[in-house]
């Protein structure tokens, strides 16, 4: 076949309009399982501050004599505890230009460009609060306040490598950070291992918390050691959703965000983040300085350790 001559084709023609589509298609994932998990809570002071209340150890001692006349036991007294808040915030800024003309996928440009933002600082803080080893730090006028991470409070109940220096950090407050050691695989025994550590120490962890790849080494553990076929479903089940332990039933959760080398075991009601009032993810009008308009979306925000003793980790983990 050949085409006739002066047939007019889209290849020469002037003027055709273009064809884009009215959607705008985003992939990058903004699911924050551990910001949306925990409680919130407000602050009124850049120093947000909490207590915790330990009891006295048991005693197989406690025989007393008959009339006895008793005097007060020894008072165990509250640990005041706090955490800095940390300010985190993204900017858009669009032209006059831009904002006039007609958009596809969105009605208003600065609104979208501000949205963007919003979900990028969600996953900032994320990464922050489980996906970073950062201590508290006081700030200056030329360095910025910064809040203490998870892996900054877990101490108690922990399974780390053996070797490259690995170590809790120093206490419980936030001022210290995990020093990584030599990665070694992530077993269910090590995960028995935390679990009888927090169950001891008195917590109830709900939620198991894990990077993609030990996410799929946790399917493979006691009870789902091969994939399961339903014939009558025409489905393969070879995840791992939930974990009946000896201490109860955890949830299992994949975290894009944490560290891979993580895995983190939690009672999340014994976690929150506290926002300082009124600067719990605001959008700012900035001031107008030229042709353009221009939007701050910012937090400024704390974690707060309730009781670090609930939670744990399986540290040191591989991750391929």
């Amino acid at each position: 076949m050949a085409l006739p001559t002066n047939t007019v084709t889209t290849y020469q023609a002037i003027g055709n309009r273009e064809d884009l589509s009215d959607m705008i298609y985003r992939i990058d994932p903004t699911d924050t399982p551990f910001m949306s998990g925990v409680d919130k809570e407000k602050a009124s002071a850049v120093n947000h501050e909490w207590q915790t209340q330990a009891l006295a150890p048991a005693s197989n001692a406690n025989a007393q004599l008959e009339g006895d006349d008793p005097t007060a036991n020894a008072l165990v007294p509250t640990v005041r505890l706090g955490n800095l808040c940390q300010i985190s915030y993204k900017m858009a800024q669009v032209s006059g230009t831009q904002q006039a003309v007609d958009h596809a996928g969105r009605d208003n440009e600065l609104a979208y460009q501000e949205m963007l933002r919003g979900l990028e600082l969600k996953r900032d803080i994320e990464t922050i609060l489980v996906g970073s080893s950062q201590a508290k730090a006081a700030g200056s006028t030329s360095a910025p306040r910064k809040t203490a991470s998870v892996l900054s409070w877990i101490v108690s109940n922990t399974s780390k490598g053996t070797a490259g220096g690995a170590a809790d950090p120093a206490a419980a407050d936030g001022t210290g950070t995990r020093t990584d050691g030599t990665q070694l695989a992530f077993t269910e025994v090590r995960l028995k291992t935390v679990l009888s550590s927090i169950w001891t120490n008195g917590g109830k962890p709900g939620t198991i918390m894990t990077g993609a790849f030990n996410k799929q080494v946790f399917s493979t553990f006691t009870g789902r050691s091969t994939a399961i076929e339903e014939a009558k479903s025409k489905k393969i089940v070879a995840s791992v959703d939930a974990y009946e332990s000896d201490f109860g039933k955890l949830k299992v959760v994949a975290n894009r965000f944490q560290r891979p080398r993580d895995v983190l075991v939690l009672e999340m009601d014994k976690w929150a983040v506290a926002y300082l009032n009124g600067r719990n993810m605001i959008s700012i009008p900035l001031a107008k300085t030229g042709d353009s308009d221009r939007r701050q979306v910012l937090a400024e925000y704390a974690l707060v350790a309730r009781n670090e003793k609930a939670s744990g980790g399986v540290f040191d983990n591989t991750t391929s």
